[in-house]
């Protein structure tokens, strides 16, 4: 039986990397996407999904489906009101799929970009070899849902009691609670069911805190979740951390630090957000606000309120948003890093970018560059064309973008207001913002074109 096993894995091992050649793994990405959005806008279309029993316009439709399956947030009606007991349940799952495909298809791909650019992150927990069969992969999505499923079991759990012993909840009711803000929590997509989203809760750490949790969890990435695991089963041996889990690691605290730092000060004496609060729930608020440009869109404070200065911190927060081959958007966190890095060196003067003992390959200071100038280029021409179609103001509409490209669902609460040709930018922006990332690396490292012949150099004046 293992004797057959091998000589079907060798069969098949020219068949997987003639499938992920040639930039195949970010088109099946973006169609699975695709098909993934078109059956759950199909579905949320049917008056069956609507608590009015009408279906719903097919703009809203199809802008919930794509905030769900893109692990969004960002809504034009609201989401316990509006849809149905059944119109929930899909949002549910659509989220849940969502998530779940996008963890898995990012860490396949993370693990096939990592082969082919020789980088020390190992995905496969308890294997050093570097051999790309079907079982690996198998074994990559297999600890995925496992993950996941463990991750959001446990925040059901707390939020499930929590609501039950200190909300007076039914017990149905409650677990139905749990469960689903659960979920949205670790895929980081945002959604409530709460009409204020988790406002009411801004001052009850057994709330807020599992959730941020959650958030940061989901948001960390699966590859940096398995050096973890094999760091702690390695305690009594020396574990050598990869260069992306370290970038992941250090780079979200200084964010977190700086965003709880930030939302402290800036809004600390705001009657509309922290003012009332006291110093506890002002220290609470703050840390969750900060955690949730990772990428949720939950919120315990009105952002509609907060000043302009808060919300172009939260704008940048945002637009990096957290770890690779996980459930958060933006640029990522380890994109932000390195760019820091590759600005450091050229200001020394030095040809070659160094981090923590490691050389950095001139492909991927590339990629990280056309990744971060393609994804202000998209949010400044969809700010631009929001602009021309509403009266908003420009921080209000630049804070709708950013939240939409980076899959993160915060919102000054403009949204439902938006014309139909602004939501279905919003819906572009959402779309893009979750595959473009992950689809432009993968097919960066995994295409390559080998010049036959070079011209002449010559060096313009820049800057």
């Amino acid at each position: 039986m293992a004797r057959w096993r091998r000589r079907r894995a060798a069969a098949l091992r020219p068949r997987l990397r003639r499938l992920v050649s040639w930039g195949k793994p970010p088109q099946l990405t973006a169609g699975a996407f695709g098909v993934t959005i078109a059956l759950g806008t199909a579905l949320l279309w049917l008056p069956a999904s609507t608590a009015e029993g009408v279906a719903p316009a097919f703009v809203t439709a199809l802008f919930t489906a794509t905030s769900a399956v893109c692990v969004t947030g960002l809504i034009v009606v609201d989401t316990p009101g509006y849809w149905s007991g059944f119109g929930e349940g899909l949002v549910l799952a659509l989220i849940q799929v969502g998530g779940l495909g996008i963890m898995s298809l990012a860490t396949v791909l993370s693990l096939l970009v990592t082969r082919r650019l020789r980088l020390a992150m190992q995905v496969r927990a308890g294997s050093e070899t570097r051999s790309l069969t079907l079982g690996e992969v198998r074994q990559l999505v297999t600890g995925i849902v496992l993950v996941s499923a463990a991750c959001e079991a446990v925040l059901a759990a707390v939020l499930s009691v929590r609501l039950w012993a200190g909300y007076g909840e039914p017990a149905g009711r409650a677990l139905h609670l749990g469960v689903f803000h659960a979920v949205s929590a670790f895929n980081n997509a945002g959604f409530a069911l709460y009409s204020d989203s988790l406002e009411r809760f801004a001052t009850d750490p057994w709330i807020t805190v599992p959730v941020a949790v959650g958030v940061v969890a989901g948001g960390l990435g699966f590859p940096v979740w398995v050096e973890l695991w094999r760091h702690a089963r390695r305690r009594r041996e020396q574990h050598h951390w990869s260069l992306h889990a370290k970038l992941t690691l250090a780079t979200t605290a200084v964010l977190l630090v700086v965003g709880f730092a930030a939302f402290l000060l800036l809004e600390w004496d705001n009657p509309k957000t922290m003012g009332p609060l006291d110093v506890p729930g002002k220290l609470l608020t703050a840390f969750f606000q900060a955690v949730m440009p990772r990428t949720a869109g939950f919120n315990t404070l009105p952002f509609g309120d907060m000043h302009s200065q808060t919300l172009f911190v939260t704008d940048m927060l945002m637009f990096v948003g957290g770890g690779s081959a996980g459930t958060a958007g933006g640029i990522k966190v380890t994109t932000f890093a390195l760019l820091a890095f590759i600005i450091y060196t050229n200001i020394r003067g030095e040809s070659s970018v160094h981090i923590a003992g490691r050389r950095l390959s001139t492909g991927v200071a590339e990629q990280a560059i056309t990744v971060l100038t393609l994804a202000i280029g998209l949010v400044f021409l969809s700010t631009f064309c929001l602009l021309v179609l509403t009266t908003f103001a420009l921080d209000r509409i630049l804070f709708e973008a950013v939240s939409a490209f980076s899959t993160v669902g915060l919102s000054t609460g403009i949204t439902a207001d938006l014309p139909p040709a602004g939501e279905l930018i919003l819906v572009f922006l959402m779309f893009t913002g979750r595959i473009g990332p992950i689809t432009l690396a993968s097919a960066l490292a995994l295409r390559t074109r080998v010049r036959r012949f070079e011209l002449p150099d010559e060096r313009p004046i820049v800057g």
